[in-house]
């Protein structure tokens, strides 16, 4: 076997995945066909959730000094934007910084790892038996290389190679209308106000260079493969908002489509899927980076598990039983602010159209409605659903970020404890013995707390497992010791495998 696991596509999803393998001591052999770093951004923002991760693997403070912070977000372009300042997060905003840096700090830290990025390398196809997996890869002089690995992750996009050759089924629709999108670093400030007022999105970038997003009704069944033009954009400027504001100097024009496709399942074998090659949708407020990001810290320290040899059963299949639903989620929701977009377009739908948004931007008024659609674009709100049916209510939720004091550590909060990626065991009763934990020492963190903020969800627990990837996989509120030992050597089993030496609950 040459390498453990094979990583196709080097992008903000593969580039987390690759660190999560690292992280965990696996090695990963990452392969993208790009010859150099992508210097143009689709993407602008990490939301709340991706910013928590960051923060979980001490990371933040790496991004944040590249951009700047939002309290919220839009959502199908409506005038009210979503409220993330009011969610239950350190980081309930929106961080604007482009995909380019995003990548590059995810680079930087694969590299620290001890991870070697291969570009101008492409996957060619694939076959997989029960013991592993031959990758056929070609390099930049167009010769064809055989490798053999025991896993294969697909993070190479909407295309992806490795999903097709795996014989992964791709459903969904193909696009019905295109948008346009251009990055100029000459623009008149003065027209940029009219472009937003006739539903331009302007989002200013670095060194002056500005960003246009619009929807042309006359243009938005051209073919997304179609180049654009700096005359078709001045064109659409000045039909859209009476001004071609300025444009000059164009760095990046691009189409991009609606077409929405969720793969029908996210592993085939020895081949898993992460990013846009498991899930594709319009970039309605923002969440495929985000989403793929998500799916890269779930998928890691699972895939890293069943490599070291002590993955108990059935962890590997968690990947698909909880993200594809995710994926579904994005893409149902951005096909209803597609439509919202869409309709208006249309000159038979305009009038119920418009009324239609009315309706949307008032409920989104409402604090209620807001919350919960801050929740699900922000991925705050995403649970992942408990293995059994008597399960406390918290397991599958996010863990809160309480800030502790501990008797076994100098942490002074949660997050503070994951930078390793490894389950953390937090006991909140003050069991003076937390042996039973010893068995699994080099996959857990055990810390007894001694001092905690109060949070409203966590009244009565006693104990807490938290994953690497900072969801909860077991919560108790048993007061009695011996219980309590025995329950913490299940949850443990179940959820670190066997454990070696001390402890059986007792």
């Amino acid at each position: 076997m040459n390498t453990d696991v094979i990583v196709v596509g080097a992008g903000p999803t593969g580039l987390m995945l690759a660190c999560e393998l690292a992280l965990a001591g696996v090695r990963p052999r990452v392969l993208e066909r790009r010859t150099a770093p992508q210097r143009d951004s689709r993407a602008l923002s990490l939301h709340p959730r991706s910013v928590e991760l960051m923060d979980q693997r001490g990371l933040l403070d790496r991004f944040l000094p590249l951009g700047r912070t939002v309290p919220g977000w839009h959502f199908a372009q409506l005038p009210t934007h979503l409220d993330f300042s009011v969610l239950d997060s350190r980081h309930a905003y929106s961080l604007f910084i482009a995909q380019a840096h995003t990548e590059a700090l995810l680079a930087e830290r694969a590299r620290e790892l001890g991870v070697e990025i291969e570009r101008g390398y492409e996957v060619a196809g694939l076959r997989q038996d029960g013991d592993g997996v031959e990758v056929e890869v070609r390099g930049g002089d167009g010769r064809v290389e055989t490798v053999r690995t025991g896993y294969v992750v697909g993070c190479d996009g909407g295309r992806s190679v490795v999903r097709q050759s795996a014989g992964i089924a791709f459903p969904g629709t193909d696009e019905t209308f295109t948008g346009v999108l251009g990055d100029f670093a000459v623009t008149d400030p003065a027209a940029l106000g009219a472009a937003r007022a006739r539903g331009v999105l302007v989002a200013p970038l670095e060194d002056g260079v500005v960003r246009l997003v619009y929807l042309d009704p006359e243009r938005i069944r051209v073919p997304s493969g179609e180049p654009v033009t700096l005359e078709e954009f001045r064109d659409s400027l000045t039909r859209i908002c009476g001004t071609d504001c300025g444009i000059a100097e164009p760095r990046w024009l691009s189409r991009f489509g609606n077409a929405t496709r969720l793969a029908e399942s996210y592993r085939a074998g020895r081949v898993l899927l992460a990013g846009d090659a498991a899930h594709i949708h319009f970039p309605a407020a923002g969440q495929g980076l985000n989403t793929g990001l998500q799916d890269a810290m779930n998928l890691g320290w699972k895939l890293a598990a069943v490599v070291n040899g002590w993955a108990p059963p059935g962890l590997l299949d968690s990947y698909d039983a909880e993200r594809r639903p995710v994926g579904q989620s994005v893409t149902e929701n951005t096909e209803v602010q597609t439509l919202l977009a869409e309709l208006t377009l249309v000159p038979q739908y305009q009038r119920p159209a418009t009324a239609l948004r009315a309706l949307f931007d008032e409920l989104l008024d409402m604090p209620q409605v807001n919350r919960t659609l801050a929740a699900r674009v922000s991925a705050l709100g995403t649970a992942y659903p408990p293995a059994a049916p008597d399960a406390d209510p918290l397991v599958g939720r996010r863990m809160p970020d309480i800030g502790l004091t501990a008797a076994t550590s100098d942490a002074t909060r949660v997050y503070e404890l994951l930078p390793a990626g490894r389950y953390v065991l937090l006991d909140l009763a003050g069991d003076p013995d937390l042996g039973t934990a010893a068995g699994w020492g080099s996959r857990v963190t055990a810390v007894t707390v001694t001092g905690r903020d109060d949070h409203p969800d966590l009244g009565g627990v006693t104990e807490i497992l938290v994953r690497p990837d900072g969801h909860i996989a077991w919560a108790t509120r048993t007061t009695d010791i011996r219980a309590r030992r025995a329950e913490r050597h299940e949850a443990l089993t179940a959820w670190a495998g066997t454990g070696t030496g001390a402890g059986t609950g007792t």
